[in-house]
């Protein structure tokens, strides 16, 4: 069994941990710094299906970082530890795909 925790980002531009989700996902994913103000928006990329047993799922708030799956477009998105799993990885508990994020400038920055 795996254990799922809310997602959480590192400010590519100053380092802050203090980041939130400045959208809805009907419009976009973008990020905002509250420490630079830097803004940018998460993308992932399925590399795998996770097969096993599911730990609880945890509430998150809707400021919360997130991302939408590269397979289901969906932005129920976990960060995942257990020894089945790359430490780098994140699950979207909707289709169960495996996935590695990255975080782009956000558009019309």
């Amino acid at each position: 069994m795996i254990a799922l925790a809310p997602l959480s980002f590192t400010c590519p531009k100053c380092g802050s941990t203090d980041v939130f989700y400045s959208c809805s996902p009907s419009c976009c994913f973008n990020h905002v710094c509250s420490r630079c103000y830097a803004t940018f928006e998460p993308q992932t990329s399925r590399v795998g299906e996770f097969t096993g047993e599911l730990g609880p799922i945890p509430e998150v708030d809707t400021t919360c970082p997130t991302a939408p799956c590269a397979r289901c477009g969906e932005y129920r998105l976990f960060a995942v530890a257990g020894d089945s799993v790359p430490p780098d990885r994140v699950l979207c508990v909707s289709c169960r795909a495996l996935l590695t994020l990255e975080l782009i400038e956000a558009k019309g920055d």
